[in-house]
């Protein structure tokens, strides 16, 4: 038996894969300990209990929770005289360009842990400065006196030649100023790329979240047993051992949010449909991503201001969900977010003591949520609690509950389009190229109304939209890359010379896949370069192959309408990723036949009319109807709007469509 596990901001969402067949359970989750609600649910749908299971892939926001909330280790950085303060001089770059006082985020480093070590590379690796080992235990000296927990090391051009690097660290372990060797990040290990800055910024994030991490896998392991393997979800849309996040804890970061996306991509593209955007609503937040053909991680990322060269999925992430608390701001405009109520006390309906108006309780007055079949029937609504806290916000905005209601639900949607926009418009792509694949608990609540806002022409619900995340993580393989930074002219010299630097990025790939369990005719592997015209600041990633140059100037032109065939082009980077496939969950599609669906009943529609009402594991391949409708199942509640029709699949999706 095998079990994905996606821990939200406020419900902890399992899928268990037993000989095949899929069962899924969901429970409020307990933020001072994350773990707990996992475990309990684990042991509740697992038969046998936790010693049957033998594997579990699990997303976490352990680390990205870390950052944000600013949680994470107490963290030094030792780095090149001269280069203290590099984690504070940055790029310089003004994230709001006519904002007269940019607040900028401060490392996550203070400078008063930022410690020289006199010592110096040049460009080719080359000792300019031997490392001068008393100007070393000064500094460590003044680490020892800091008690840190983490020790973060970045030296000049210690990508090219990490000697330096190594020495640092074994005179770290060798005077004992932490208990173990993990407790040490070498950029030259985490990140082996040039641009000093945000090698620096993400070997801080590293030390920062790495012994956060630890504990809370650790934990996790002795929790499950030694017969139960542990992976964990990376950035990247692949998982990986979790003794690796020992090693590389940055890339768990948008841990859950890729798993969504992975998911999404999945039963999408089974479905037919190859362009998507997905619509990952929670109770905290919301993720929306493109995929034009295959989901593809980016270079480098922010992560709450702070860059860092991990490659992670595209998402776009805003502090939009059901829990989302509605106010009026101090302009007397409503405002929906980004904090949120989150588990405890979660919102007002959920009569957890929550007293401030969230979506949720909007969508509740709105009827778009049922008292009685809430969470399956397992969790009772108190809808008179939510339309006294409704009407109090009506009060301040001068309106009716009603009208207060419908107000939130489509500020909601505006920040939903918003994000929708940055991901598709933004980028040239076309929304109404796309099909919108919504999931999460709130997803596709509001999917159809941010669908018309930008005439995306289908919605599709997957069968089990509100633990698509956890389901993820059953289907991701096993992923691991290499990169190594070369910075050469890219001609044929050049090129031949790096074969062999790929056969040594292969070696390594492969030795880690073995460690996973992957057998040798389960892998592949894929060799990329970064290449850019000489001088230019910013990279495209191309296929490793002879015609790798001419294959740049082609997504030059593709990318920014222009190719400079006469320049010199530059290799930076050589990348070799390692894809270690799993056993997936089996989904057959099974034939469809059309007839109407039957509602099991109707209720009033808060604006008139009624709203019918249907089951989803009553709903077979080929039924249609059209709304103004609920769709209830224990994972979520689907809302079709009076304008849209439905119909379910072969694989039990359902397919939602302007009338």
């Amino acid at each position: 038996m095998r079990a994905g596990v996606d821990i939200g901001g406020t419900f902890t969402d399992l899928v268990l894969s037993d000989g095949g067949s899929l069962k899924i359970h969901k429970l409020l989750s307990s933020p001072d300990r994350p773990e707990r609600s996992m475990l309990a649910g684990l042991e509740t749908m697992t038969p046998g209990g936790l010693a049957a299971l033998r594997q579990v892939a699990h997303g976490s926001t352990v680390a990205t929770n870390a950052i944000l909330e600013r949680k994470g280790a107490r963290a030094a950085l030792l780095t090149t005289a001269g280069f203290r303060d590099l984690l504070f001089i940055g790029r310089q770059d003004r994230p709001l360009l006519y904002d007269i006082h940019p607040g900028i985020p401060p490392p996550l480093i203070p400078r008063e842990r930022s410690y020289e070590i006199r010592e110096r590379l040049d460009f080719h690796g080359e000792i300019l400065t031997p490392l001068d080992d008393e100007a070393l235990d000064r500094a460590l000296d003044q680490v020892e006196a800091d008690l840190v927990d983490a020790i973060a090391v970045c030296l000049l051009f210690s990508h090219i030649n990490p000697a330096h690097e190594e020495r640092v660290k074994a005179r770290i372990l060798e005077r004992g100023i932490v208990r173990e060797d993990w407790q040490v990040a070498l950029s030259s290990e985490v990140l082996p790329e040039f641009r000093e800055y945000e090698r620096a910024s993400t070997i801080a994030l590293e030390a920062y979240v790495r012994p956060v991490m630890s504990r809370y896998v650790g934990e996790l392991e002795a929790a499950l047993g030694s017969e139960t393997s542990l992976r964990i979800m990376k950035s990247d849309g692949g998982v990986m051992r979790a003794s690796r996040v020992r090693q590389t804890a940055i890339h768990t970061a948008l841990s859950g949010p890729a798993a969504g996306v992975m998911g999404a991509f999945h039963l999408a593209k089974m479905a037919g449909f190859d362009k998507n955007i997905t619509l990952d609503m929670g109770g905290t937040s919301t993720d929306v991503a493109l995929i034009a053909g295959l989901p593809e991680p980016r270079p480098e990322s922010e992560i709450d201001g702070l860059p860092t060269r991990v490659r992670m999925l595209d998402i776009e992430t805003i502090g939009a969900g059901g829990g989302s608390l509605a106010r009026i701001d101090a302009g007397g405009a409503l405002r929906v977010g980004p904090e949120s109520a989150g588990a405890n006390p979660g919102p007002v309906v959920y009569g957890l003591g929550g007293e401030q108006v969230t979506l949720s309780d909007a969508n509740a007055i709105l009827g778009r949520l049922d008292a009685e079949h809430f969470l399956g029937g397992a969790m009772a609504l108190d809808l008179a609690a939510g339309q006294r806290a409704l009407s109090a916000l009506a009060r301040q905005m001068g309106s009716s509950a009603l009208e207060a209601a419908q107000g939130v639900v489509d500020i909601a949607n505006v920040n939903i389009d918003r994000a929708i926009r940055r991901v598709s418009i933004a980028r040239g792509y076309d929304p109404r190229d796309f099909t919108l694949v919504a999931f999460g608990g709130a997803g596709p609540l509001q999917a159809c109304e941010a669908a018309a806002r930008l005439d995306i022409p289908r919605v599709l619900v997957p069968a089990a939209p509100g633990v698509l995340c956890a389901l993820g993580l059953l289907i991701a393989d096993v992923a691991v890359e290499y990169s190594r930074s070369v910075m050469r002219p890219a001609n044929d010299e050049a090129l031949l010379q790096l074969r062999a630097l790929e056969r040594e990025l292969l070696a390594l790939a492969q030795s880690e896949l073995r460690q996973e369990g992957i057998a040798q005719g389960d892998m592949r592997f894929t060799a990329t370069l970064d290449i850019r015209y000489e001088g230019q600041a910013y990279e495209l990633n191309i296929p490793f192959d002879e015609r790798a140059a001419k294959s740049f100037h082609e997504a030059h032109e593709r990318a920014y309408g222009h190719a400079i065939r006469w320049r010199v082009v530059e290799i930076v980077n050589l990348r070799l990723a390692g894809i270690g496939a799993i056993q997936k969950p089996e989904f057959e599609e099974a034939a469809a036949f059309p007839h109407e669906a039957k509602p099991i009943g109707e209720k009033a529609s808060p604006k008139g009319g009624a709203i019918r009402l249907y089951d989803r594991d009553s709903l077979r391949p080929g039924a249609a109807f059209s709304g103004e409708a609920l769709v209830f199942q224990m994972d979520s509640t689907t809302y079709v709007p009076a304008d849209w029709n439905a119909r379910v699949d072969g694989f039990m999706n359902l397919l939602l469509e302007r009338a």
